[in-house]
């Protein structure tokens, strides 16, 4: 199967623009998994922009209903 990361990238909400992972969803998982996180695709676009990724912060924003 080969990465659609052009079509993902349109659809990625990361505002870290220097990342070298943008579209590569398997990358990011991976990358985010590894540092205890979840990727910017998770999260809502003015929650993303505060880079708290923490699966803490997924699980408060889904506790609040």
């Amino acid at each position: 199967m080969q990465c659609k990361a052009a079509e993902n990238a349109k659809q990625c909400n990361c505002s870290y623009e220097p990342c070298p992972r943008k579209g590569i969803c398997c990358d990011c998982v991976a990358y985010h998994r590894d540092l205890g996180q979840l990727p910017a695709c998770f999260f809502p676009e003015n929650v993303e922009r505060t880079y708290d990724r923490s699966i803490a912060k997924f699980v408060s924003l889904h506790l609040k209903g």
